[in-house]
């Protein structure tokens, strides 16, 4: 008796392929089902007030948080590793007052009696990274377009997240392409860019954001999955001025944009006794200010240079060699964010800060309100369309099955 491979596998090959049909059609489903949006066009701030995120800083008052971090979850299969009492205790060690743990698709609990502990998770689990975090979360959306995502699935997970959670952020946006700067320039109903982190630097994408009139805010963080690699522990942060380590009391001010966002320093193969010294000495934000027409900021150190960016991302000033660098604004600017680059020891570039904007308002409070409204009558000709077309390919798909079987039996 010889064995047949094909006999062998044929009956869970068919199963597999059964599952997978079935997994395909709930996919499509869900795409059937998606809404089609109509977008705003958007407007560069105008008005003839500045709003600035930092009127009442405290220089005192500033703490340091990072909420994108992965340790060993799910089998594994995310590949994190460490545990998360390693992770809590490495992050206390370099001074953090947050240390927030970003699962996919899991709340942890770990440390929730703590008063500055915050529920995170990271939404997405499709074949692009097309993220997004929710600090302050109180449930976790098991919804996603895994394949492909156009602006209506992106802006539709926006808005079936922000429900849920007192922050939403828009993860990594430029990693793997995520998200475009068109993208951006319409994207509504979330507060935070993670513009900055370990695998991708997407602050083009927050300028696009930006000047479309978004008054969305940076949020900074590692993104690592091993606890055990200094390269990924303690390089990208965000400090947040807070009069306390409540939960309550940093996501105000992390949401209304009084933080900002940090690259540290740190040298080649650094390990982690000398982040832990370097830890203590960064330099501080002592002033953000706007006096008349010009913006002032001052610093505990000297800086290497301060750079003035506004509309469309370009630099409007360079300042070199101060603590206290200004700029003055001109009648075109809409928005002003500033990044300033320390020396490290080496008199080479070091540490740097990503601060928020200013920007032109009329005086209401600034939030990035849901602009997109639902198209329902082109919602549902796309939805009869598609279920039309699956219905018809699903009748000729059990019309060539009965045909065979009948075909198969007459020659029976």
């Amino acid at each position: 008796m010889t064995f047949s491979f094909w006999k062998f596998f044929k009956h869970p090959l068919k199963w597999l392929l059964w599952i997978l049909g079935i997994l395909l059609l709930i996919e499509m489903v869900i795409y059937f089902l998606a809404p089609i949006y109509d977008f705003q066009e958007p407007e560069p701030f105008s008005g003839d007030q500045w709003y600035n995120p930092y009127h009442d800083i405290d220089t005192g008052n500033w703490h340091r948080a990072n909420f994108h971090f992965h340790t060993h979850r799910w089998g594994g299969i995310t590949a994190g590793r460490g545990s998360e009492e390693e992770c809590y205790e490495q992050y206390k060690r370099l001074g953090y007052t947050v240390a927030a743990l970003s699962h996919y698709q899991h709340i942890t609990e770990f440390h929730k009696d703590s008063p500055s502990y915050i529920p995170v998770y990271e939404h997405g689990f499709g074949v692009r990274k097309k993220h997004q975090m929710l600090l302050g979360v109180r449930e976790v959306l098991w919804l996603d377009y895994s394949l492909v995502q156009n602006v209506n699935h992106k802006q539709h997970i926006l808005d079936l997240l922000r429900p849920t959670s007192e922050i939403v952020t828009i993860a990594h946006p430029d990693w793997e392409s995520g998200y475009s700067p068109e993208d951006m320039k319409y994207l509504s109903n979330y507060d935070l860019v993670g513009a900055l982190d370990n695998n991708w630097n997407s602050l083009h994408l927050w300028d696009a954001a930006l000047s479309a009139g978004r008054p969305v805010y940076i949020q900074g963080d590692d993104d690592g999955h091993n606890i055990y690699d200094p390269y990924v522990v303690g390089r990208r942060c965000t400090f947040i001025n807070s009069p306390t380590r409540h939960r309550a009391d940093l996501l105000k001010n992390l949401k209304t944009g009084n933080a900002f966002g940090a690259d540290i320093y740190m040298r080649e193969n650094e390990p982690f006794e000398d982040k832990e010294m370097r830890a203590k000495m960064i330099p501080k934000i002592t002033d953000v200010r706007i006096q008349n027409d010009t913006l002032w900021i001052t610093t505990d150190t000297v800086a290497m240079k301060f750079t003035f960016i506004g509309q469309g991302g370009k630099a409007k000033k360079v300042s070199y060699l101060t603590d206290a660098g200004w700029y003055k604004f001109q009648p075109d600017d809409t928005y002003i964010r500033t990044e300033i680059v320390y020396f490290s020891q080496y008199r080479h570039p070091g540490t740097i800060f990503y601060l928020n904007p200013v920007f032109r308002y009329n005086g209401e409070p600034p939030y990035n309100k849901l602009t997109a409204t639902v198209n329902w009558e082109r919602t549902w000709i796309f939805r009869v369309m598609m279920f039309g077309a699956l219905a018809a390919g699903l009748w000729l798909l059990i019309r060539y099955r009965w045909r065979k079987r009948v075909t198969k039996q007459a020659g029976s």
